[in-house]
């Protein structure tokens, strides 16, 4: 496989995502995933991710919301991080674009297949990446926020979508989830929720230990979830 840091830029902020290109990449033939990262930033979590969707064969795109080098390494630096996006969900949904772009433009990538997952809030940023753009095949939401916009009364929604949910994630209140739904299906959109029984959020991050924060690792729905996720990611790209 090949790494290499990519920087692309929102006006003058600079973005540095990581990609991981397959070792059988074909020119402009290369199905593309971006990964959208949780509220810590692009921390290594997602850059493996990026390299799990490699050996898949598909060229892996860890995106950055934040800024080159910005990561949080506690609660409340997260948040701080986090909260711009929640307050502006127009700079949500063009830091989502300008990466869709930068992957859209790397030589190995094909361009009408394109898919983009997200964990945590980046499980958000790919639901408004689905509800401003058509050029993306599918999103896969992995214990992601449902937040609605606010600047939008009602989403494209041209994706497939995936949301894989802890049934007892505490981050996501049942009302979210219900007026997106209603959202998805004024739409039309080719959607499908799976709900792990028990689980809280963050299920899929080993480092996840905190239960009264409501973020609990749970290796069977890990398993699971990722299991789902391959399947719907050869259903995209088919």
């Amino acid at each position: 496989m090949r790494e290499y840091p990519l920087t692309y830029f929102d006006v003058d902020q600079e973005l540095e995502a990581w990609v991981v290109e397959p070792k059988n990449a074909q020119a402009g033939k290369t199905p593309v995933v971006l990964i959208a990262h949780m509220w810590s930033g692009r921390v290594p979590f997602v850059e493996d991710v990026a390299r799990t969707m490699a050996a898949k064969g598909y060229i892996g795109f860890a995106l950055d919301m934040y800024g080159k080098g910005r990561v949080g390494h506690s609660v409340e630096e997260n948040m701080a991080l986090m909260t711009p996006f929640m307050e502006n969900r127009e700079l949500m949904q063009r830091r989502m674009l300008l990466a869709l772009k930068a992957a859209r433009g790397l030589p190995m990538a094909d361009k009408e297949r394109v898919a983009a997952i997200g964990y945590c809030f980046g499980g958000l940023c790919v639901q408004d990446l689905a509800r401003v753009s058509d050029q993306v095949r599918g999103i896969v939401s992995i214990h992601g926020l449902m937040k609605q916009a606010d600047n939008i009364d009602q989403g494209l929604w041209r994706a497939m979508a995936l949301f894989l949910h802890g049934d007892a994630d505490p981050m996501v209140p049942l009302e979210d989830w219900l007026a997106l739904r209603d959202e998805l299906n004024r739409a039309g959109c080719d959607w499908q929720k799976h709900d792990f029984g028990g689980v809280m959020h963050a299920f899929t991050n080993p480092d996840a230990n905190d239960p009264e924060l409501g973020t609990v690792y749970d290796p069977k729905a890990d398993r699971r979830s990722a299991f789902l996720l391959d399947q719907f990611l050869q259903e995209c790209f088919s």
